[in-house]
């Protein structure tokens, strides 16, 4: 089948004020020659380590239609398909104004201390049920990512869904106006980043940017579990927001918990949705995730979508890689469940990985083993954010911890010393003792900041399975 044509040349020279050298037309737009697919506008952005300039013949090579490029190409053939503009983010920026301008689509921008990912895909899944949906991919959600997610909407699209990131403050606000959303999610707001912030209020400020470009009577919803809902309340308030809807397990919450059953691999959750009352199941366990599916239904509610297709979808929620995902692999006379949290971590996510990870039923004999690695960027909060864990493991049920890291020193010597499995500085040092300590019938979380370079352990236990021909098998509800 062909792929829909997403931009044509005339179009994206208009929309960028550029040049094109050829006529072609372009089914996706990409930024990195390595996932080119053909048929892609591939845009040369400049970056402070790389220059995507010096990629363009292997992005031609891989089947993009044009590459947009702000100066000359050596060894390009006089006739490649070029769109030549002033400067390509710039370039990339107008042609995520231009997608926005040229469709009817309601708009969702999703941000947060944690939980973004997972709140963005879930919501994606409970629109796309009963409209045609675009939602922006993995984690692009920083000044390169928001645009060029903008930039891949098709015209058609019902709704938008985009994830928007900071780490610093004044970084959200030109994505939200370039964005533009009828709706605006605050998943929470944690001490995360505290490496670039002195206080959680300067966090909740960088959040409330959001708001800068919401349309107008456009409608927040917020945490009302969270200790910084009254903040962002009254910025909300004071940006002009046309209504905020709270969600949370909080009385005064207007998409309430009602009640939560946690089982191993899903919640089945009841609640009233902006005044509907809704039972339904999410595939993905943890309370967490039982507290952001009701800020994706009534986001639902507020765009005015189908409630009850939504609530069914919620079903098939996953949690994505590196963050929760879950792999059941062979092992010995039995299996090894291994929880993936590798991709980042911070006080609050650590928390919920923790208590999920005491909610397992493990098998006969198994045991419940942690795997983790330092969070970063916390600052002078580190140590005492670490050993903070403690409680957490103990309340867990958690048998065994391996940690690796200066900051996981201090949660080591926080726990009881029949906790301790190894400490080491670094994952790499860790993996051996880990390998040695698994038994048949063990789950296995591993979570850290991505620096930490955890994903290798979990890619290790997987192969266990895969050695002995048993293969490795996401699961969820």
């Amino acid at each position: 089948m062909t792929a829909a044509v997403l931009w044509r040349a005339a179009e994206a020279a208009a929309a960028t004020k550029g040049q094109c050298n050829s006529d072609w037309q372009a089914s996706g737009v990409s930024i990195d020659s390595r996932t080119v697919h053909p048929g892609d506008l591939f845009v040369a952005i400049e970056g402070p380590n790389f220059d995507g300039h010096g990629f363009v013949a292997d992005a031609l090579a891989r089947g993009a239609v044009a590459a947009m490029v702000s100066r000359s190409v050596d060894g390009l053939a006089p006739d490649a398909p070029l769109l030549r503009v002033a400067d390509t983010l710039a370039g990339l920026e107008a042609l995520g104004h231009a997608a926005r301008a040229r469709g009817s689509a309601r708009i969702v921008a999703v941000t947060g201390s944690v939980g973004k990912t997972g709140t963005k895909e879930a919501l994606y899944q409970a629109l796309a049920r009963g409209a045609a949906t675009h939602a922006s991919q993995g984690n692009l959600n920083n000044h390169w990512g928001a645009p060029l997610s903008l930039a891949r909407m098709p015209g058609h699209s019902a709704h938008g869904v985009f994830e928007l990131g900071m780490n610093h403050a004044g970084e959200i606000a030109p994505l939200s106006r370039l964005v533009r959303p009828h709706v605006a999610i605050i998943t929470n707001v944690e001490p995360v980043h505290l490496e670039f912030f002195s206080s959680l209020s300067q966090i909740a400020d960088a959040k409330a940017e959001i708001f800068t470009g919401l349309e107008p009577d456009g409608v927040a919803i917020l945490n009302r579990d969270n200790a910084h809902f009254d903040y962002l309340s009254r910025a909300a308030v004071a940006a002009g927001v046309g209504r905020i809807i709270s969600f949370g397990a909080h009385e005064d919450a207007q998409a309430r918990l009602i009640g939560l059953a946690q089982h191993p691999t899903c919640n089945c959750i009841s609640a009233d949705i902006d005044g509907q009352a809704v039972t339904y199941k999410v595939g993905a366990p943890g309370r967490h995730w039982a507290i952001n599916s009701l800020a994706v239904l009534a986001a639902v509610r507020a765009l005015g979508a189908d409630l009850g297709l939504a609530a069914l979808a919620m079903a098939d929620v996953a949690a994505p890689k590196g963050r929760g995902e879950r792999h059941r692999v062979g092992f010995g006379d039995g299996s090894l469940l291994i929880i993936d949290e590798s991709y980042n971590a911070s006080p609050v996510a650590m928390t919920a990985a923790i208590e999920t990870l005491g909610v397992v039923e493990a098998e006969a004999m198994g045991r419940r083993i942690a795997v983790l690695g330092d969070m970063l960027e916390l600052g002078g909060t580190a140590p005492e954010l670490h050993a903070a864990l403690a409680p957490d493991l103990v309340a867990a049920g958690v048998d065994q911890v391996f940690a690796c890291g200066p900051h996981m020193a201090h949660l080591f010597d926080a726990l009881p010393s029949h906790m301790h499995g190894a400490h080491e500085a670094e994952s790499a040092d860790l993996l051996a003792k880990v390998m040695g300590a698994i038994r048949p019938g063990d789950t296995v979380l591993v979570k850290g900041s991505l620096g930490q370079n955890m994903a290798p352990i979990v890619q290790a236990l997987r192969d266990l399975g895969e050695a002995i021909g048993n293969g490795s098998t996401a699961i969820s509800g």
